[in-house]
C-alpha cells in the first residue's frame, strides 16, 4: 500500500530515543521515495514529541478497528 503526504499512521517499532512506542499515531508529512517518509508524533495537545524518517516497514495504516490511547512521554 502506498502511503500518502496527510496520511495517519500507527508506529510498528519502539523507537525510546524518541520517546515514541509501538502503536503511536502519527501523520505522514511528507515522502520522499517509495523507501522514505518523515512522519510527525505530537502529544494529545498538539505539541511536536518526535519528526523522524522512516521506512515503510516500521509504520502501517490505521485500521478500522484500532483505537487511540493517551499515555505520558517521558522525552519531549
Amino acid at each position: 500500500m502506498i502511503m500518502n503526504e496527510l496520511d495517519t499512521v500507527v508506529l510498528e517499532c519502539d523507537m525510546v530515543d524518541k520517546g515514541l512506542e509501538r502503536g503511536d499515531i502519527g501523520t505522514i508529512v511528507q515522502r520522499y521515495s517509495a523507501d522514505a517518509v518523515e512522519v510527525e508524533f505530537v502529544t494529545a495537545s498538539g505539541h511536536t514529541q518526535a519528526l523522524v524518517t522512516l521506512k515503510p516497514t516500521q509504520i502501517r495504516a490505521v485500521g478500522p478497528r484500532d483505537m487511540p490511547a493517551v499515555r505520558q512521554v517521558s522525552v519531549a
